[in-house]
């Protein structure tokens, strides 16, 4: 049995060898030397986009990388994505899933890792229609200013002059609770922060699913030794496993719950015969709304807060605009958030500079095409370095620099349709909550800049302050930020309930 898998797999290596060192017909873009069985590997550095910006600075805007036996193509360059996103758009709009992925996906049965075709189609019709129209997301608009109004309690009653805010854990907690009333139609905990025991498990398997997201292997990336025994696959199932487990018993106790409140599950078991949704389809939708909403807000808050409170003029000129708008003796609401314009700047050039999901998910070829003078071999993986993009000079005039007046001087979509800036996606894959993630990265960092001047801890300098990035899918601040909050309404706005506080 040893010694003709041996001979299989000699002849895997000698297959790939010349997979990697011979195309005939194609011409490849530029990149660095792959290595037999693990290409460029042990190359890659744990911050991807930084390292595909700097081969971008030796090979030109677009690269090839060999990631194990698959081939990564990279575009660093703002026309070149709009070649794969709009020209390109129905030969790349499938999806590239790792064995663990699709483990973890059921093969690609929910939205976010479908590959394009009829099952997407409908998804993404459903997501439009129902879960993320403008009059579902109004509707939803009351939870997440009652969970900010709680996070600014929590905030006011820690405040101390001599005490640092992790901003980091109060953001988490208002995103965790605000994504599971969306998605479940439930506060997994009490007013005082106390979490249920679904909460509880809700919770730890978010936590988990951080974990393997970051430590996927080497074997991964190289298909064809998928029968080598590996812990990590049967931790992927026990991981699929619970999160099945807890979804299937809300969805019991929703089914025989009659409520008239907003939420994705009543969507969904609504419409579930009309679109004709099977169980695994169900719980992956779940579990995509929940992946890709609990940590992307808060991750544009801190980033958005730290850059304002680095930058003392910045502060002082929304917290003008807040003043002048709103005014000190109630809250922002809905109604004047389109009157505060360089606030919407502020998201914007955070969401430039900081795209929480700084390479695009990976589109995979259907067909063989050209990307700019390139070829693009079907099955290939195609990398949008959206992060690389919005730091070009070629686009934006002082790029590194945060500096929000630039969308005063000129108004700029961030939803898709301006390729200098895509946090969100274009084509056929853009994501389908950018209203709903902006108009709740808004609402949040807006009333954390109403309710609080902000300062950087005692001795802490601007240029002290980190702003690398965590390495993983999401981009976190390396170093949670820290600030000292001093309250700056009237006192008695801190005790009312969220309604009250917006007369």
């Amino acid at each position: 049995m040893f010694i003709p898998l041996l001979a299989l797999s000699i002849i895997f290596i000698i297959s790939i060898f010349r997979v990697f060192l011979h195309h005939p017909g194609y011409r490849l873009p530029p990149g660095p030397k792959p290595w037999p069985i693990i290409g460029n590997l042990f190359d890659m550095k744990p911050l991807m986009f930084r390292y595909l910006a700097e081969m971008s600075e030796v090979y030109g805007p677009v690269t090839s990388l060999w990631i194990g036996s698959s081939l990564s193509i990279n575009i660093c360059n703002s026309d070149l994505a709009k070649q794969v996103l709009k020209e390109n758009d129905q030969h790349l709009a499938n999806r590239s899933r790792t064995p663990a992925i699709s483990l973890l996906t059921n093969h690609g049965k929910e939205l976010i890792w479908a590959d394009y075709g009829n099952h997407y189609i409908r998804l993404r019709k459903f997501c439009n229609m129902e879960l993320f129209s403008p009059k579902s997301v109004h509707s939803l608009r009351p939870i997440w200013e009652d969970e900010i109004s709680i996070m600014v309690k929590s905030i006011f009653k820690d405040c101390n002059p001599e005490r640092n805010s992790v901003l980091r854990d109060y953001l988490r907690e208002a995103a965790f609770h605000i994504i599971t009333r969306i998605v479940f139609g439930t506060r997994f905990a009490n007013r005082e922060g106390e979490l249920s025991e679904q909460g509880k498990e809700l919770k730890a398997i978010l936590e988990d699913e951080i974990k393997h997201g970051a430590s996927l292997g080497i074997l991964d990336h190289i298909p064809w030794l998928s029968w080598i025994p590996r812990l990590q696959k049967s931790e992927l199932k026990k991981h699929k496993g619970r999160q099945d487990r807890l979804a299937r018993t809300i969805l019991e106790q929703r089914r025989t719950t009659t409520d008239h409140q907003q939420h994705f599950i009543g969507s969904i078991l609504k419409q579930q015969a009309e679109y004709e949704f099977g169980e695994e389809t169900i719980l992956g939708l779940i579990w995509d709304m929940i992946s890709a909403g609990a940590d992307t807000s808060a991750i544009s808050v801190e980033w958005a807060m730290a850059e304002v409170i680095k930058n003392k003029n910045i502060q002082k000129r929304i917290q003008e605009e807040l003043n002048d708008v709103i005014g000190l003796n109630c809250i922002i609401t809905e109604r004047e958030t389109s009157k505060l314009s360089y606030l919407q700047c502020i998201v914007k050039e955070v969401l430039r500079l900081h795209p929480p999901t700084p390479l695009m998910l990976p589109h995979k070829a259907n067909k063989n095409v050209k990307i700019g003078d390139y070829d693009v071999p079907r099955g290939s993986t195609v990398h949008i370095n959206i992060w690389a993009i919005a730091r070009s000079p070629e686009n934006w005039e002082d790029p590194l620099e945060f500096r929000p007046e630039r969308f005063l001087e000129e108004d700029v979509d961030v939803k898709g349709h301006d390729f200098r800036v895509l946090p969100f996606g274009s084509g056929r894959r853009v994501c389908p909550g950018a209203a709903l993630g902006i108009d709740m990265v808004t609402s949040m960092f807006g009333h954390l800049l109403q309710n609080f001047h902000w300062s950087l801890p005692q001795g802490v300098k601007p240029e002290e302050v980190d702003m690398l990035e965590r390495p993983g899918l999401v981009t976190y601040m390396r170093t949670p930020f820290q600030a000292v909050a001093t309250p700056r309404l009237p006192l008695h706005l801190y005790q009312m309930g969220n309604m009250d506080r917006t007369k």
